[in-house]
């Protein structure tokens, strides 16, 4: 955003405490709503027409598994990813006799638990949170898409799922290491939820499961680091290299 141009600034509290964050979205709705412009944050609160696209994630998954999806573990800050994917589904439910819904599942870090635990538990609902979550993408703290995502995943009787920070960053790594996929943590969050749930059972070992990867790790070069703070580039001579990998 520098290199285009634009003047940035780092509003202190904002993701991490819930009063801040709401604020600075209603200072930015009330700003666009003036310049008649459409604001762009992914939210389908705020920016619906946008947001609409992503129902296009289910229809694309439909057609590329024909003979059905079990589970879809979608990562969560605000909570339009499982919103979209799971009204995506419910629309294409609507339209095909034979169509069998997947639960659409909502994961959080347990540092950011705004909607997870009020999927999983009937009675609870939606809410701001102190969010303490060192996984950047998801730091949430407000309510944003939260009640319409959990009412419609509930609808696909999905439920929700907390993870750990430490774990998230290691199953970032593993997805590098042995799938070749370089996501930012944010990306790792669906997977560990789909590891989670095996673990407690709640996924079978021949159930069909889809987990967006939706960001690249570029987008959080400090997790980058951090995959590679054990690791080491030694300087080989020409020498050296030579003996090692020469013919």
């Amino acid at each position: 955003m520098l290199a285009y141009g634009a003047t940035i600034y780092r509003i202190e509290g904002f993701g991490t405490q819930p009063e801040t964050t709401q604020a600075v979205f209603d200072v930015l709705e009330a700003a666009s709503s003036v310049d008649n412009v459409a604001l762009q944050i992914s939210a389908f609160r705020y920016s619906p027409a946008g947001m609409n696209g992503l129902k296009s994630i289910s229809h694309e998954l439909q057609m590329q598994l024909p003979h059905g999806i079990d589970h879809v573990f979608c990562q969560a800050g605000g909570g339009g990813l499982a919103l979209g994917v799971a009204q995506g589904f419910l629309d294409i439910e609507m339209s095909l006799a034979t169509f069998s819904l997947p639960k659409v599942h909502i994961v959080q870090p347990e540092g950011n638990d705004t909607m997870a635990s009020a999927l999983r538990f009937p009675n609870d609902s939606p809410g701001a949170v102190d969010c303490w979550t060192r996984i950047s993408g998801l730091q949430v703290a407000s309510v944003v898409d939260g009640h319409e995502a959990v009412e419609v995943c509930r609808k696909t009787e999905g439920t929700g799922f907390l993870v750990i920070d430490d774990t998230v960053w290691e199953c970032q790594r593993t997805l590098a290491e042995m799938e070749g996929v370089f996501c930012e943590p944010a990306a790792a969050v669906s997977v560990m939820g789909a590891i989670t749930a095996f673990q407690m059972g709640q996924v079978k070992a021949d159930d069909v499961v889809v987990c967006p990867i939706t960001g690249s790790g570029f987008k959080d070069p400090a997790s980058v680091s951090r995959m590679n703070e054990d690791r080491d580039c030694p300087s080989l001579s020409r020498e050296k290299f030579q003996q090692l990998f020469g013919q």
